[in-house]
C-alpha cells in the first residue's frame, strides 16, 4: 500500500500514471486522484510501494515527475520512483553530532572528486580526510539535475539524489560511513532558483512569482499567493535531509536571492523548525548561509530579530587574502588591494561594512560587533567552487607552493571556521571548470554563448573559454589522486596536515573571539605577523629572504614552510616562507 499525494491547487483533474517497472513503454491506465484540503490531491494504491514508478498528469497533461520525488532513476524528465528511506539500516546510533562552528570543512564535488564520480567512490577516500584533519565533509548539491555531469546548481528535483552519483540509498550509505569515522556531513542545497531543464513546477502550482525577479528569472514564491505551501515544500525538504538522511548541516546557496517580504523570512522559519528538530533528535543541526549582503544579522538569533543561521561564508576574507597573495585587482577584487584591507578582514570579518563598494557602485554591508559575534560564525577559505570555477579558465590560484602554504596558514590559524576546497591541500594541478550536460541543443548553445560573452567583456578571447558542454571540460576537472604523493605536492600536503593538527591541539588557535587576534604588517606590505595567544604566525610575502621582527622574543619554532632562522628579535625567513613561533 502506498498513498500518492501532490499539490496542484488550480487543477480541475489530476491523474496518477503508473508504469510497469519491467516495461517502461507499457504505460498503465491513468488513475484519477481525489481532491483533498488545501489544493492537495491523493490516491491510495494497494499494489504500489518501494520501486513503483509513477508520474502525475495535471488537467490531461503529459506525465510529469513528482515535485517531491525521492528518486529519478531515469533522469529529471523521467518517471519518479517510490523510495522508502526507512528501509535503510543505520549504524550511527552513537553519533552525537557536531557543532559545525569552528570545525574544519572540506568542500567537494562528487562528480570530480574521483574518476568514478559517485558517492560510493568518494567514501573510499574518507579515511584520507580523517587523517588530513577534516571534520565536516561539505558536499556540493546532489539534487537531481539534467544530464550526467554538472555543478548541481541547476537541480530541478530537490528531493531526489542525482542518479549518476548513486541515488538516495548511496547518500544514506555515505552519511552512515562518515559518522562511523567521526565526520559530519553538510549538504549544499539550492532554494533560490531551479534550472530550466526538467523544471515542471509551474504546471502544478504557483511555485514562482513575478512579484520579484532574480538573475534566473521569476523568483521562487515565498510571499505571494500560494506561498505557504511553497515555503512548506522548501522547509520539508531541509527537514527531510536532516531527519531521513541524518545530515548534520545544510549550506544554503545564495540566500540573498531569496526574495521574501513576508513578516517572517523563510530563513528565520527554517532556523526555528531546524532547532525544533534538533531538540527532537538530540544532535546539532547547522544552517550555513552563502550571503552577499555582508550583514551579521544573518547569524543572529531569530529571537533577537536575526535570521538564525549557524554560520555564513565570508567572501571578503577570501578576496583580501587572494589579492594579498596574487596582486590581482580586477572585478570585485578592486577594493581589496588597499593597505590594511587584509588586517581588517582578519579582525572585523567584512571589508565592506557600510563602506563604498566600487564593484557594486554603492555603500555596502554592516559592521560586525566583536562583543556580539564570534569568528566561528564565519567561514574562511583560500578557494571554493565559486572562486575557482567561475574564473574564465577554471584555474586555481596561480601561487607558488610557498604562497599556498602561506594561504593555508592564514586560514587555518584564523579565528574563523576554516574550509578547504578539494585538492587545494596538495596544490592540485587540475583546474576546476564550469561544465554542463544539457540535452537540449538550444540550451547548450545559450550556456556556451553566455559564458563566452561574459568573459569577453573582460578581454578574453572567446575561443580560450572552455566549452561547458565539451566532456573534456568536465574530465579535465577530475582530481588526479596520483599526484599528492609526489613533490612538491607531498610537502604541501604534510604542511596542511601539520597545521590542522596544530589547530586541533592548541586552544589559542581555536579561540574564535575576534578581539583575540592581532596583526602587524611591514611598512612596504612585504611581511605579516599574526598574533594568536602565545603563537605568532610569521609570513614573508616577498620572493627574497627577509628578516621579520616579532613583538616578543621567540622561544622556539613550532613549524615552518621554507627555511627559517629564529633570532632574539624575530625570524629570518626565505622568500614566500611562513613560520609558526612560540613566544
Amino acid at each position: 500500500m502506498h498513498t500518492f499525494t501532490v499539490w496542484a491547487p488550480a487543477a480541475s483533474t489530476v491523474s496518477l500514471v503508473l508504469v510497469d517497472g519491467a516495461q517502461k513503454e507499457a504505460q498503465k491506465e491513468a488513475r484519477e486522484m481525489s481532491r483533498a484540503d488545501g489544493g492537495w490531491w491523493r490516491l491510495e494504491v494497494p499494489d504500489a510501494g518501494p520501486g513503483t514508478d509513477y508520474a502525475f498528469s495535471v488537467d490531461g497533461s503529459n506525465p510529469m515527475p513528482d515535485p517531491r520525488s525521492a528518486w529519478q532513476p531515469d533522469g529529471v524528465h523521467g518517471f519518479s520512483r517510490v523510495f522508502d528511506t526507512a528501509q535503510f539500516t543505520w549504524t550511527d546510533a552513537g553519533w552525537s553530532g557536531l557543532d559545525v562552528r569552528g570545525s574544519v570543512f572540506y568542500e567537494l564535488h562528487l562528480g570530480t572528486f574521483t574518476p568514478e564520480g559517485t558517492l560510493d567512490a568518494a567514501a573510499e577516500h574518507l579515511d584520507y580526510l580523517v587523517a588530513l584533519g577534516v571534520q565536516v565533509v561539505s558536499l556540493m548539491p546532489v539534487a537531481a539535475f539534467p544530464g550526467q555531469h554538472g555543478w548541481g546548481y541547476d537541480g530541478v528535483a530537490l528531493y531526489a539524489v542525482h542518479e549518476p552519483y548513486g541515488g538516495p540509498l548511496a547518500l544514506q550509505r555515505f552519511v552512515d560511513r562518515c559518522h562511523a569515522l567521526g565526520l559530519a556531513v553538510c549538504l549544499d542545497v539550492v532554494y533560490n532558483h531551479l534550472g530550466p531543464s526538467g523544471n515542471y513546477l509551474d504546471s502544478f502550482g504557483p511555485y514562482f512569482t513575478a512579484k520579484h525577479t532574480t538573475p534566473w528569472g521569476p523568483a521562487v514564491n515565498l510571499d505571494d499567493e500560494g506561498s505557504v505551501e511553497v515555503r512548506r515544500w522548501i522547509c520539508d525538504n531541509a527537514l527531510r535531509w536532516f531527519g531521513e538522511f541524518h545530515l548534520d548541516a545544510l549550506r544554503l546557496d545564495a540566500v540573498h536571492a531569496l526574495a521574501d517580504d513576508s513578516p517572517r523570512h523563510l530563513l528565520a522559519q527554517l532556523s526555528v523548525e531546524s532547532a525544533e528538530l534538533s531538540a527532537q533528535v538530540g544532535r546539532p543541526l547547522g544552517l550555513v548561509a552563502e550571503s552577499d549582503l555582508n550583514d551579521p544579522r544573518m547569524v543572529e538569533p531569530v529571537a533577537d530579530g536575526g535570521l538564525g543561521m549557524t554560520a555564513q561564508w565570508s567572501d571578503d576574507y577570501h578576496h583580501a587574502l587572494h589579492t594579498l597573495l596574487t596582486g590581482e585587482t580586477a572585478g570585485y577584487y578592486e577594493d581589496f588591494a588597499a593597505p590594511g584591507v587584509f588586517a581588517k578582514t582578519l579582525t572585523q570579518v567584512f571589508l565592506h561594512d557600510g563602506s563604498y563598494s566600487t564593484f557594486r557602485g554603492r555603500d555596502w554591508g554592516h559592521k560586525v560587533d566583536p562583543a556580539r559575534h564570534r569568528g566561528a560564525e564565519f567561514l574562511a577559505y583560500t578557494s571554493n567552487h565559486d572562486q575557482v570555477g567561475n574564473r574564465a579558465l577554471g584555474d586555481r590560484p596561480a601561487l607558488t607552493t610557498g604562497q599556498q602554504a602561506i594561504a593555508a596558514a592564514l586560514v587555518i590559524t584564523s579565528p574563523y571556521t576554516p574550509m578547504l576546497f578539494m585538492g587545494e591541500e596538495w596544490g592540485a594541478s587540475t583546474p576546476w571548470r564550469y561544465f554542463t550536460d544539457h540535452e537540449e541543443p538550444e540550451l547548450a548553445d545559450a550556456v556556451r554563448t553566455g559564458r563566452r560573452r561574459e568573459f569577453a567583456a573582460y578581454g578574453w578571447d572567446a575561443e580560450e573559454i572552455p566549452d561547458p558542454q565539451d566532456p573534456q571540460t568536465w574530465r579535465s576537472s577530475v582530481l588526479d589522486w596520483s599526484e599528492h604523493g609526489e613533490s612538491p605536492h607531498r610537502e604541501l600536503l604534510a604542511w596542511y596536515r601539520d597545521l590542522l593538527a596544530l589547530r586541533a591541539r592548541t586552544d589559542d588557535l581555536r579561540d574564535d573571539r575576534l578581539g583575540s587576534v592581532g596583526i602587524t604588517a611591514g611598512p612596504d606590505g612585504d611581511w605579516l605577523v599574526v598574533e594568536r595567544g602565545s603563537l605568532r604566525i610569521v609570513v614573508n610575502l616577498a620572493a627574497e629572504t627577509a628578516v621579520v621582527p616579532v613583538d616578543r622574543a621567540p622561544r622556539y619554532e613550532v613549524m615552518t614552510f621554507g627555511t627559517a632562522e629564529v633570532g632574539a628579535d624575530g625570524v629570518t625567513l626565505s622568500g614566500h616562507g611562513v613560520a609558526v613561533l612560540a613566544v
